[in-house]
């Protein structure tokens, strides 16, 4: 038998929160009314969410980054710029609001700057493009992520 989470997500959670706030109340309540594994599995969802919303922020710094270094094109490059400002902002937001992700930040930045790498040289290939530098080469520290560097030729 399907339960309310399997067939209207909305209703189930605003059924379920309405639950939660009556017992926080101190209301008593059917327990079996609580569908508890579902919850569990909605609130490691949003510590979840806010990691993936983190990473796609380090992503388009470390893209922007690659490309800043990588791209011969001139054309394009301040708004590379003002992508890796702006992705630092959210990135700082994201971490004011959930601290605790700061710990994996390094992390983050060596997994996406792998997976950056490639699909940035997949790109600088469609658009007929030789890398000036070899872009599997390139490494980012924390601060030149978060911080304000910019390889030097973009400064």
């Amino acid at each position: 038998m399907a339960s309310g989470y399997d067939t209207d997500v909305v209703a189930w959670a605003d059924e379920q929160a309405g639950l939660l706030r009556r017992i926080a109340a101190g209301e008593r309540v059917n327990d079996a009314a609580l569908d508890w594994a579902h919850v569990a599995e909605e609130i490691e969802s949003v510590g979840n969410s806010e990691r993936y919303r983190l990473r796609s922020h380090i992503a388009v710094v470390i893209e922007h980054l690659i490309k800043l270094q990588a791209s011969p094109a001139v054309e394009p490059r301040n708004g590379w710029k003002a992508s890796v400002l702006h992705a630092r902002v959210r990135i700082k937001r994201a971490l004011r609001e959930s601290p605790s992700l700061r710990r994996e930040v390094a992390a983050m930045i060596a997994e996406e700057t792998l997976d950056v790498a490639d699909e940035v040289a997949a790109t600088l290939a469609v658009y007929g493009e030789q890398p000036t530098v070899d872009i599997a080469a390139l490494s980012f520290s924390e601060d030149q992520v978060l911080g304000d560097w910019f390889p030097a030729e973009a400064a």
